[in-house]
């Protein structure tokens, strides 16, 4: 037997891949971007509720377009992101925390709205674990809702 052809090398090197007749769609499905969008603005909050527990700033810059009042041109500055948290103090004196889509506030489930936890620790286990969730795609409907109502809001 002879040496390998350049075909038969390739295919030893294939063999021990798994090869499927995939595409990549040209574009996410929208829950999957609402998703996205959702997780990422929990991995804020999980952010400045521990640089908070450790008395630490936590700054996320965003980029803002603004017009050069001497000369005219627009150009793109760095700007801290104002984030505001979704906790509160309870009338019992406990911290809540209820889950934001953009303005409005996601029922965990129907008629309740807010998480209670004891301690910043507390906290932060919570939101890690709502962000979990998300992700999982457990919170699908009640995203899919804030958004439909989100949308309303811009018609005429």
């Amino acid at each position: 037997m002879g040496p390998l052809t350049t075909q038969e090398n390739q295919m030893s090197q294939l063999s021990h891949l798994k090869l499927v007749a995939v595409k990549k769609p040209r574009n996410m499905p929208a829950i999957v971007i609402r998703r996205n969008k959702l997780g990422s603005k929990l991995w804020e909050q999980i952010q400045l509720a521990k640089s908070q527990l450790e008395g630490t700033p936590f700054v996320v810059m965003k980029y803002k377009t603004v017009k050069d009042r001497e000369t005219g041109l627009r150009k793109q500055v760095e700007v801290p992101k104002r984030i505001k948290p979704w906790w509160f103090q309870s009338e019992e004196g406990k911290v809540c925390v209820s889950v934001k889509y953009g303005s409005w506030t996601i029922e965990l489930v129907k008629g309740k709205p807010s998480v209670e936890v004891a301690s910043g620790e507390a906290l932060i286990k919570a939101l890690e674990s709502i962000k979990a969730a998300v992700e999982a795609g457990e919170l699908d409907e009640q995203i899919e809702a804030a958004s439909a109502g989100l949308r309303s809001g811009f018609r005429r």
